[in-house]
């Protein structure tokens, strides 16, 4: 692992030559809110901003993706079949990638590359994607990130790691990906000393600056049933309007829907992003829906982030703490508290006062 210097010269010219190799996918500013998108011929992300306000998963994982294609033309021969429509993805970076909104897809290939099932489609979105990311140097206040298994610098999912420090980045290179697209785009000037330890100064700081946390030391020692049955889900799940902001801006959210569009004689398969909350997402064909009430939904909710996930994956929450769910739920449902109050009813069998 090395750390570069780049200044701001090198940084534009190094990303206009990377651009001849890469896709460049970027934060840009539109009206008052910074998303990722494709950036156009010689335009530079723009980095002023804590974070966007929509994860860039959707760069791996598109909120509508064909998978097939299909005739229903009685002429043809091959009427009724589906071929795939293939997407071709050449190499492209994401430039600017909060270190959470990086870990987050860490969390989401769990679901996507497994043992038995590897989903081919979110692989080769990921595999030809390089994620550089930049440092928080100054978290959002409701950012709990530290106690989420992440941090504002934290290096997990990434390839290179910037660190803004004014005049100059700060790179540590972290992965093969990463010296490749450092290489490509010239950045080649080892840092000295003074900018290493200016890099770990603004990791310091920046986790010091995180006031949010959460307790999830006993979330995954109490029994399913016994959680599953707390007395608090009526309360938490009261206000709930069963929107679906929280899923769609968190990151690591992975629940897709499949349905077939046909238009004359011409049809696509498509994979869409759908959301716990709503009614249908549960709805057998029988008529039947174990989760008709929006207790059920919003209790699943925070039992898979918090409980399920942690119990099938053996490791933390299914949450990197970005704190978007808790900036955007119009009604101020906060995970921050019902993790700890599920974690403190591990404890006591009483659902704790949380504020």
């Amino acid at each position: 692992m090395r750390m570069l210097l780049i200044d701001r010269r090198a940084w534009q010219e190094g990303l206009k030559r990377a651009a001849g190799q890469y896709g460049l996918i970027g934060p840009v500013k539109e009206k008052e809110f910074h998303s990722f998108r494709p950036l156009k011929p010689g335009e530079m992300p723009d980095l002023a901003f804590q974070n966007s306000r929509l994860s860039p998963k959707h760069v791996v994982y598109p909120q509508t993706e064909p998978m097939f294609a299909y005739t229903l033309d009685e002429a043809r021969e091959d009427r009724h079949l589906l071929k795939e429509v293939r997407r071709e993805i050449p190499p492209r970076a994401v430039v600017g990638i909060r270190p959470c909104d990086a870990k987050a897809f860490v969390l989401v290939r769990l679901n996507f590359d497994t043992p038995d099932v590897q989903d081919p489609y979110w692989l080769r979105a990921y595999e030809a994607t390089t994620f550089i990311g930049l440092g928080c140097n100054a978290p959002c206040s409701s950012c709990f990130c530290t106690t989420a298994g992440c941090g504002p610098f934290h290096e997990e999912g990434l390839d290179l790691l910037l660190a803004d420090l004014g005049e100059a980045f700060a790179a540590k290179v972290l992965t093969p990906k990463g010296e490749a697209f450092a290489r490509t785009a010239g950045w080649t000037a080892e840092a000295p000393a003074g900018a290493q330890s200016a890099f770990q100064e603004r990791a310091r700081a920046a986790e010091g600056r995180i006031t949010s946390f959460v307790q999830t030391d006993h979330l995954k020692s109490i029994p399913v049933n016994d959680l599953y049955n707390a007395p608090f889900w009526e309360e938490v799940s009261f206000s709930c309007i069963n929107c679906g902001t929280c899923t769609y801006s968190c990151p690591t959210c992975w629940c897709f829907d499949i349905q077939d569009e046909t238009r004359g004689k011409s049809g696509v398969r498509l994979r869409l992003w759908d959301s716990c909350m709503y009614p249908l997402f549960t709805l057998h064909g029988s008529g039947h829906n174990p989760r008709g009430t929006k207790l059920h939904r919003v209790r699943q909710r925070f039992m898979h982030k918090l409980k399920y996930f942690v119990e099938k994956y053996d490791r933390g929450i299914q949450c990197v703490g970005c704190g978007r769910c808790v900036r955007l739920c119009p009604v101020n449902i906060d995970i921050r508290r019902v993790c700890n109050m599920m974690n403190g009813f591990a404890v006591s069998g009483e659902a704790c006062a949380i504020p």
